[in-house]
């Protein structure tokens, strides 16, 4: 079977694109960036302004906790995302 130009272009372009694919999901877009390690801190509530809460954490990244009850001063297990700016409080 002999394959026209046509067909000989296609199968390039599409040999070229399954590479360039490859190459950007390894090396510029690793998927593992997208799933970050959970921390679990103790903290304490420094603010709590109408159900949200304000915490520092040992990453120096203050975080918000939303449907917040606490009272400023308390102190709670919270868990958040490594490098993220928002948390939630674990029950023990």
């Amino acid at each position: 079977m002999e394959l026209t130009s046509g067909a000989k272009m296609s199968l390039a372009f599409g040999g070229a694109f399954a590479v360039a694919a490859l190459v950007l999901a390894t090396l510029v877009f690793p998927f593992w960036n997208l799933i970050r390690d959970d921390v679990y801190e103790e903290v304490v509530i420094l603010t709590n302004d109408n159900g949200v809460c304000y915490v520092e954490t040992s990453d120096s990244i203050p975080k918000t906790i939303n449907n917040c009850d606490l009272t400023p001063g308390s102190k709670t297990n919270i868990k958040f995302g490594e490098g993220l700016a928002w948390g939630t409080i674990v029950k023990p």
